[in-house]
């Protein structure tokens, strides 16, 4: 199983191989010196951390392995058996299981390992029988590939080849030829990622200008200086006069080179970086421009499906097209054709009358669908538009709430356009029976996520008994996209710019709550705002004392978002900048991560979420909010302080963000000994401590603290993965306050001990 969380992902690929490397270490040095009682004990504390980060980080198979060789050690410690060169096969073995899996955790590449065989071999097998079923076990997915069958060429009889003869050339030449899509899709990646590169090195011209600035700060300086240096030479011998003078030109001309320098560099690298502008900005469009197919692709396929599907209706319709020439990157265009079929599936079956039906409507008895297509710089736009029937707002209304879609209160307080978009939610319908043709409304859900996949948006209008509208609107290019920089607890986060209406600071006094919800007014009108925060789960940022709450509540940023006639305000930490991105898709395990879309780096090197404004529109509906901007300012003036003693790196960051989320403030030390150190520094609330590490351990560190008066009272919980009636005696024996064990760790019980200690 992979991890799924990146940063701890990262964390655990360097701890995990870390802690491989000293352990196979060990062993080397064990085969040769087995009476190495000290080096026995750095093995034992080696696999000890890699059981306690696998099993914080639930990679489980790894935890278990460990725990087995862990053992093994443990009886070798205890006299109870020797090192032998079969137990060191076995542990070689088991250790190389462990890396495969380590290795599984963080690619998510399958291991080939069996668990269940390896832990046989740990436990007694014979050693001489073991090697060879490993090897079987962890090689078994190669073995199980299927070979390429080679192809025969058709050889070239020597006698048709004729060296000497000159060949014939011809006027005709090839104009086109054909290209695999995949090679396509390669080159735009590719091209994306020169716009990236393009903005990594705007970014170093900037740091450039600003060495020049400190150079040229530098240079003045030296020159103002330059008359209290000759005053200075006049109290010096004659010798020392020569000397430092000499120094003093070396140091002007030095400087005046490196200015020369800089400015040549600069110069040099301005001219490089507009060059690369151009050619990247060129090749982009020519590139783009390969991949572009005309919507008539698809188009075309529709007016025999529609004049299929209106002579099994006994009914008249007329399919205009326009747009036909409008081009949209060739994803696009394959993604599309069912959302549109379905769409004009439904206006026949259903938005459109029978011919008698639209006489005694004072309709013409041919009815018209239209699909419309129309370009705006990088925006498309697709209409497909029926002047049948419309639909029935009262049917939608009592369908959502027999179907539990949403209250009679709450149909009250919707607008038109949110009770129209009812038709998009999964499983709504408003017929009692489906037709093997379509239902209006039946699988819309699946229309609206492929255009939100393709990061566009669809929205439906109507007059009942005059006809419907759907207007789907979507990038026509999908190599980069332009995004907000947005920044969240000291963290980037990238929204489509396409989605974003405008961006405005918001007071506290603008905020006001309606039926529950905050509300604040926009050009006339109430939107709901929420904290970004709280729909990606994540805490709000609060300032630690009340001095700097007000300040950041005098304005807080505000993003508005826009997704077809909805309007959501987002509160984020801080708006950072436009940015062109090349947007990567989803993981496998991502995929299913609610408000985000994707991932991109910036060109700073950073890694950043792109959001799903969709998934945050949906979000916005049913998160609880953590806490109101009003209630901001009744928080305590600073946040209780925590201590965190761990080893670990994986752990300690696990742990850091738990403390965080519950709003403390944390300090980390390495070890007991760094912890002792940090205490002396400052003042802390609580004390959260490992047992098992380096220096001083989690027991030695809580004696020393009790054996000082001012830290009698302080609170110290320990977390550890021994778990013994022992060591927990020992623990309350120390002085802890609290002895929990990393097996049996619940977030949620260890804050409420947390809490009430404090």
């Amino acid at each position: 199983m992979m991890i799924e969380d990146e940063e701890l992902r990262s964390l655990y690929k360097e701890a995990s191989a870390e802690h491989i490397q000293k352990i196979e270490a060990a062993l080397l040095h064990l085969e040769k010196n087995p009476q190495d009682n000290a080096k026995l004990e750095g093995l034992l504390r080696e696999m000890h951390s890699l059981k306690g980060d696998s099993r914080m980080l639930g990679v489980k198979d790894a935890e278990t392995l460990t725990h087995e060789m862990e053992e093994i050690l443990g009886t070798v410690k205890r006299g109870e058996q020797v090192l032998t060169p079969q137990l060191f096969d076995c542990l070689y073995q088991g250790i190389d299981a462990v890396r495969k899996i380590a290795h599984e955790a963080v690619t998510g590449q399958p291991s080939g390992v069996s668990v269940f065989h390896v832990l046989a071999q740990l436990m007694k097998v014979e050693p001489d029988d073991t090697y060879s079923e490993i090897q079987e076990i962890t090689s078994e997915s190669q073995d199980t590939t299927p070979t390429h069958a080679r192809v025969e060429q058709p050889s070239v009889p020597t006698e048709a080849i004729h060296p000497h003869e000159p060949a014939e050339l011809s006027d005709d030449r090839i104009e086109t030829i054909r290209v695999e899509s995949e090679r396509l899709d390669k080159l735009l990646t590719y091209v994306g990622e020169l716009v990236v590169t393009k903005g990594q090195i705007a970014n170093q011209l900037v740091d450039l200008e600003e060495i020049t600035v400190f150079w040229e700060d530098l240079n003045r300086q030296i020159f103002a200086s330059r008359k209290l240096f000759q005053d200075l030479l006049q109290h010096l011998p004659e010798t020392k006069q020569q000397s430092l003078l000499g120094f003093y030109e070396l140091l002007e001309n030095r400087l005046k080179q490196l200015g020369t320098y800089l400015n040549n560099l600069k110069n040099k690298t301005t001219d490089s970086s507009t060059r690369l502008e151009v050619v990247s900005d060129e090749l982009k469009l020519a590139v783009t421009s390969v991949r572009l197919v005309p919507l008539s692709a698809i188009f075309n396929l529709f007016p025999r499906t529609v004049r299929d599907l209106a002579k099994q209706q006994s009914k008249e319709v007329n399919l205009q097209i326009e747009g036909g020439e409008t081009c949209v990157d060739k994803r696009i265009l394959e993604e599309m054709k069912d959302p549109l079929l379905h769409l004009l599936r439904n206006a026949v079956d259903h938005g459109i009358e029978t011919p008698l039906e639209r006489q005694q409507a004072d309709k013409l008895p041919t009815a018209t669908i239209q699909i419309r297509a129309s370009q705006q710089g990088n925006t498309v736009t697709i209409e497909v538009a029926d002047d049948g029937r419309g639909l029935d707002v009262e049917a939608i209304k009592q369908t959502a709430v027999r179907r539990g879609i949403c209250t009679q209160e709450e149909l009250l307080r919707m607008s038109m356009a949110e009770i129209q978009s009812l038709i998009f939610v999964p499983g709504f319908s408003t017929r009692t029976s489906v037709t093997e043709i379509s239902g209006r409304g039946v699988g819309l859900d699946i229309v609206r996520a492929n255009v939100e996949r393709l990061k566009g948006n669809i929205l439906v209008e109507f007059t009942p008994g005059a006809g419907c509208l759907f207007r789907i609107t979507i990038n026509s290019v999908l190599a980069t996209t332009r995004v907000l920089i947005i920044e969240l607890n000291h963290n980037p986060y990238a929204i489509p710019i396409e989605f974003v209406e405008t961006m405005l600071l918001v007071s506290p006094q603008e905020i006001f709550a309606v039926e529950g919800s905050q509300t604040f007014p926009f050009q006339g009108q109430p939107v709901s705002i929420v904290w970004l925060a709280d729909l990606l789960g994540l805490p709000v940022k609060i300032p630690a004392s009340t001095q700097a709450l007000t300040t950041a509540l005098k304005s807080i940023p505000c993003v508005i978002l826009q997704l077809g006639t909805e309007r959501l305000a987002l509160l984020v930490d801080n708006v950072l900048e436009l940015q062109e991105i090349v947007l990567k898709p989803q993981s496998s395990l991502l995929k299913r991560v609610c408000n985000i879309s994707g991932a991109t780096i910036l060109g700073t090197g950073e890694v950043c979420m792109v959001l799903s404004p969709a998934d945050l529109f949906k979000s916005a509906k049913k998160t609880v909010v953590s806490i109101t901007v009003r209630e901001l300012a009744e928080i305590a003036q600073i946040k209780k302080r925590i201590l965190l003693v761990e080893d670990s790196v994986p752990i300690r960051t696990q742990m850091r963000r738990i403390l965080e989320a519950a709003g403390y403030e944390v300090i980390v030390a390495v070890d007991g000994q760094d912890g002792f150190e940090k205490l002396s520094e400052n003042q802390f609330d609580a004390v959260v401590s490992d047992v098992q590490m380096p220096n001083v351990d989690g027991f030695e560190f809580t004696m020393k603290i009790r054996e000082l008066a001012e830290y009698k009272e302080l609170p110290v919980i320990l977390v550890t993965t021994l778990a013994t009636e022992q060591d927990k005696l020992q623990g309350e024996k120390v002085g802890a306050n609290a002895y929990i064990t990393k097996g049996q760790f619940e977030q949620g019980e260890f804050l409420d001990i947390l809490r009430r200690l404090i």
